[in-house]
């Protein structure tokens, strides 16, 4: 089973948007043991989209489609579709009594492009799309199938993984596959890739690796494939275990589905331990990820986002003299933050971010990319020095993910309460 993805949109050619979508289906696909022999990108050009149609429907069994389904007159995707097949368009029903429960819903008149997005290729097999207005299209010729899905990442999300991938696997007879996933953190892709090389080297063509490779974290992917379900179970089973038992315990941060934040939750639950935090140059973001997962209430007590000097000073006790003969980057400050915010907060653990995000700001002594992280209770505080570089959000991120990973090596050390 062979698939092209193909890319729409004027903003992915001038780097305006991130082409993410590309390698999350590519993710989806390695799952039912499809093989990605092309990618293509191509401007909000109906001509161009056409060729690029010809050419991929081609050299594969399967061209996937994301982008230029919207309601305003830049979105041509599905009438470019529709002229590559010769087809005529008819009005579907289904969809607009949807986009018309959306539209009530949120008080919104029902516009004349909101009752385009309903007419269809009529070759078309419509697929249901319950994050958004405009659904997936799914269209077979000659034995290659086109399916055509929005470019909003998270509705193609939605359509890969309950109507695209369910039926390509029927229509293409996949072997049966199953997966499991292992997430570390502390140590990148090469690293991790050298602890697993002989691992790696000797597995059978029925098991693939994936490394799947984040800030600040790095997923592991074992995925086996098989006709003999029974034989799936067990070599999963065996050869997860064996990955696992390669690398060392530190860099073990959770299993299938955790988040770094995920893990972490459970740990502090676990524990019966609360967390804090005080941010400085990360702004925030460290508390952003914490609250991302459902049920942080329970052990996350909140943050102060010390910006300025004066609220390090006025709300978490930083001493004048810290400032004024440290400043505010550096390990003595990070550690009258964490202290701060033990007391302020009356948590059990806290965090704290000081440093020079950039991409001004730097000294020679602090150049750009310094950045201070401590952790800490009551008995101990530890500190750790960041050397990163100019690009500021990347630091702002890098800064949260590490200050993740070292509360979890912290907590690892910490006893339950009680």
């Amino acid at each position: 089973m062979t698939v092209h993805i193909l890319t729409i949109g004027d903003e992915l050619l001038i780097g305006q948007v991130i082409d993410t979508n590309s390698a999350r289906m590519a993710q989806f696909l390695l799952e039912i043991g499809a093989k990605v022999t092309g990618k293509t990108t191509v401007g909000d050009d109906h001509d161009g989209i056409i060729q690029a149609l010809k050419i991929a429907s081609h050299t594969a069994d399967i061209v996937l489609v994301t982008g230029g389904l919207g309601p305003t007159k830049d979105d041509i995707t599905k009438k470019a579709i529709a002229d590559f097949y010769g087809a005529g368009f008819v009005f579907h029903d289904p969809t607009f009594e949807r986009i018309t429960r959306i539209w009530q819903r949120l008080g919104k008149p029902i516009s004349d492009a909101v009752k385009d997005q309903c007419w269809m290729p009529q070759n078309a097999t419509i697929l249901p799309n319950k994050m958004g207005s405009a659904p997936g299209m799914w269209f077979e010729e000659n034995n290659t199938v086109v399916v055509s899905m929005p470019g909003v990442p998270f509705e193609m999300e939605y359509l890969m993984e309950y109507e695209v991938m369910p039926r390509l696997q029927q229509r293409f007879n996949s072997l049966p596959s199953a997966h499991r996933t292992l997430l570390t953190a502390g140590e990148g892709e090469s690293t991790i890739a050298e602890y697993l090389k002989n691992f790696e080297d000797s597995l059978p063509v029925s098991v693939k690796l994936a490394y799947l490779p984040a800030i600040g974290r790095v997923r592991l992917r074992l995925t086996v494939s098989h006709q003999d379900e029974v034989f799936i179970k067990k070599t999963l089973r065996e050869k997860f275990s064996e990955m696992e038992s390669l690398l060392p315990l530190e860099l073990i941060a959770g299993y299938d589905d955790d988040t770094l934040e995920s893990a972490i939750g459970k740990t502090l639950k676990a524990k019966g331990l609360t967390l804090a935090t005080a941010e400085s140059c990360s702004g925030g973001y460290l508390a952003h990820l914490i609250t991302s997962v459902p049920g942080s209430s329970a052990y996350y007590l909140g943050s102060v986002v010390s910006y300025a000097n004066e609220v390090k000073m006025e709300q978490l006790g930083v001493k004048a003299e810290t400032l004024k003969s440290f400043g505010a980057v550096s390990e003595q400050t990070v550690q009258e933050m964490v202290t701060g915010a033990l007391s302020l907060l009356k948590a059990d653990i806290a965090v704290a971010t000081s440093g020079i995000a950039g991409p001004d700001g730097g000294t020679p002594e602090k150049p750009v990319g310094t950045i201070w992280i401590a952790v800490g209770n009551k008995d101990r505080i530890l500190t750790k020095k960041l050397q990163l570089g100019r690009d500021r959000m990347r630091n702002i991120q890098y800064t949260g993910y590490f200050a993740l990973n070292f509360l979890r090596l912290f907590l690892k050390e910490e006893k339950k309460e009680g």
